[in-house]
């Protein structure tokens, strides 16, 4: 009798079932099958032949589903890797790559594709066209390449992405977010029509069976969505694009905390196929590895026109307020009379900062976060933004000298809001996450910001994460610039150019986009005016060499939330760490319902070092049913 390890869609390892008689030559790896799992009949998939026959009583498969595997042996490698990779479980890393609906489709029809259509995308230079080529060449090898494209703009991203679709079939296009869909999906479906095959969260189930179906059956071979996308079931992946691939939204929170980006990088080593990576500023780790040798630079000629930026140094600049320069509300109201589309970016919601004793200088706090709380004017309220803990009574006193002489300082969105309502006489639209909490609210006011009614846009990171690229301001100003490198991450700096540049990509050329800064002299500002990324990576290294951080070394996060202090029992773990291994923490923070975080940061330039080290830890509260576990390789927020 042969015995099948099987994989099911739930937080389990693969468990072994034996093959009966009657179903011998059917079951294959890849399969759906049916078993019982837990006293339920349950659907997995079919990882392979188990190599040894395991003890006691093995429980037989009950049925095979449809005539072919619905996961090919690529797919399940990609797997398999997944599960090593981000220590998650497989039957966690097969429940992301596969929606429910497809356990129920998993009969495929006959092909009836389109044939390929020819574009002539806006890449008119012959040194643009002769970058395009390097991977049309590539593509024809059939072999597994990554390379990273510098776009001088998000549209030049998308053309130059029509470009190579027009010399290849069955493609994975990926993008961050489902709003910039709305800019690429159009493009992509008139020049390849119904080849064209979206795959995003928001899709009904109805939807999703549609999509899933449309490529089983190779009906549809160019599958453009966000992130899990990159598991799209296609026979043969033959090219795969990550769009923004500087986006932390290609990294998923929940466990299996995977990058789209780099499974996207993996799935086209295990499938022999060219990977293109693209951004107007890509993250550093990417850039990086092309001077490694490990990706293949693409730069094309710097001749596209763009906004301009201009600098406001702050201390000089005649103001409004303490984040409003007069510079800046003169500019708004001449584009106002132009009749222009202004947006005006403040990177924290609210209506006050802090609230602040000017005796003392004490600020009020969250007692849990430690962190100032925000004010809100609305509600009449204090909020922290970390762990949403409510002040509902302004204090009338100091906290820690009792005195009364308190001020609210600094400004939110809110406040900006209020201000320039009155200093420019217009009516104004604010996107945060006070005015749009749930996904429709947020759907809602950005089709309000596309559909051009609103003249004067203000916003946080909530906002500008999902403008597209037609939604056309001709400017924009970044208030609290600063605000981005007094966050304490080491990659605080790279945010700050990603985010603005982003800002600057919405602008139309010849627009402007005013930066506000008491900083100006620092390089990330400096490099930012003249869009001189590479400037500003050589500058951002040597401080990340110092304190070794990637790209010079791995980082693995662990979170364990319990009721019970845990400082003593990873005090002890930690002594038997390995030397290559540096351990941060424990990091300790309160969580609701008398529950505590302790966060613990591994670094090492040892990948294996790193794992085994995690594996230690994880192995010491295996069995302590009070404490749960969170494992976030290669963490994108620390």
């Amino acid at each position: 009798m042969n015995f099948f390890d099987i994989v099911f869609p739930v937080k389990i390892h693969p468990l072994t079932y034996a093959c009966p008689e009657s179903l011998n030559g059917v079951v294959e790896a890849g399969r759906v099958v049916s078993a019982s799992l837990k006293g339920r009949v349950t659907k997995g998939i079919v990882l392979g032949k188990s190599l040894t026959k395991p003890p006691g009583n093995i429980k037989n498969i009950l049925e095979v589903h449809g005539d072919k595997p619905l996961l090919n042996n690529p797919l399940l490698d990609l797997l398999k890797w997944m599960s090593s990779y981000y220590i998650a479980e497989q039957g966690l890393v097969l429940k992301n790559m596969l929606p429910r609906e497809a356990f129920n489709n998993v009969k495929g029809r006959k092909s009836r594709r389109e044939a390929p259509r020819k574009v002539c995308p806006s890449d008119n230079t012959t040194s643009n066209y002769a970058v395009s080529e390097k991977i049309i060449t590539s593509l024809n090898k059939d072999t597994y390449k990554t390379f990273l494209l510098h776009a001088p703009s998000s549209s030049y991203e998308y053309f130059f992405l029509t470009r190579i679709l027009a010399r290849t079939t069955h493609a994975i296009i990926l993008v961050p977010e489902i709003s910039i869909l709305n800019s690429i999906y159009p493009l992509l479906s008139e020049n390849f029509g119904e080849r064209v095959c979206l795959f995003h969260s928001d899709l009904t189930r109805g939807q999703r069976s549609e999509a899933w179906a449309r490529i089983v059956s190779d009906r549809s071979d160019i599958v453009l969505g966000t992130r899990s996308a990159v598991f799209a079931p296609l026979k043969k992946v033959s090219f795969i694009a990550v769009l923004h691939e500087h986006s932390t939204s290609y990294k998923q929170e929940n466990s299996p905390c995977y990058h789209a980006r780099d499974v996207a990088v993996m799935r086209g080593f295990i499938e022999k196929t060219p990977v293109l990576l693209s951004s107007t500023s890509p993250a550093i780790e990417s850039f990086y590895n092309c001077t490694a040798g490990k990706y293949t630079l693409l730069k094309p000629s710097d001749d596209v026109k763009r906004a301009k930026i201009r600098m406001l140094n702050m201390r000089y600049e005649k103001l409004f307020s303490q984040y409003l320069s007069k510079t800046v509300v003169d500019a708004a109201a001449k584009y106002m009379k132009l009749d222009k589309k202004i947006l005006f970016f403040m990177n924290r919601r609210g209506y006050s900062t802090c609230l602040q004793c000017n005796d003392c200088e004490y600020i009020e706090e969250c007692p849990h976060c430690s962190i100032p709380l925000i004010f809100h004017k609305n509600d009449m309220v204090m909020k922290c933004h970390y762990c949403a803990y409510t002040l509902a009574k302004i204090p009338d006193s100091c906290r820690r000298c009792k005195g009364h002489n308190l001020s609210l300082r600094g400004a939110g969105t809110q406040r900006v809001q209020e201000d320039l309502e009155k200093l420019i006489g217009m009516k104004t639209f604010r996107i945060d996450s006070d005015t749009a909490r749930k996904k429709s609210e947020i759907k809602r006011s950005m089709g309000l910001v596309s559909s051009g009614d609103s003249r004067i846009i203000i916003g946080t990171k909530l906002m500008t994460r999902r403008l597209g690229v037609t939604d056309g301001f001709s400017m924009a100003a970044v208030l609290n610039a600063d605000l981005f490198l007094n966050i304490p991450d080491f990659r605080s700096a790279e945010r700050a150019y990603q985010e603005i540049a982003s800002i600057a990509d919405k602008v139309e050329p010849g627009g402007e986009l005013f930066i506000q800064t008491r900083m100006p002299q620092n390089y990330l500002f400096k490099t930012l005016k003249n869009y001189d990324y590479a400037s500003f990576v050589k500058e951002d290294l040597p401080v990340r060499r110092d304190l070794n951080y990637p790209p010079y070394s791995k980082l693995l996060l662990i979170k364990f939330i319990t009721e019970t202090d845990l400082s003593k029992k990873l005090s002890e773990v930690r002594n038997r760490t390995e030397e290559s291994v540096e351990v941060l923490g424990p990091f300790t923070s309160k969580e609701s319902r008398n529950r505590k975080e302790f966060r613990l940061l591994l670094k090492s330039s040892v990948r294996g070092s790193l794992h085994t080290t995690a594996r230690m830890f994880l192995d010491a509260f295996r069995d302590d049913k009070t404490v749960k576990v969170k494992v976030d390789v290669d963490p994108v927020m620390i």
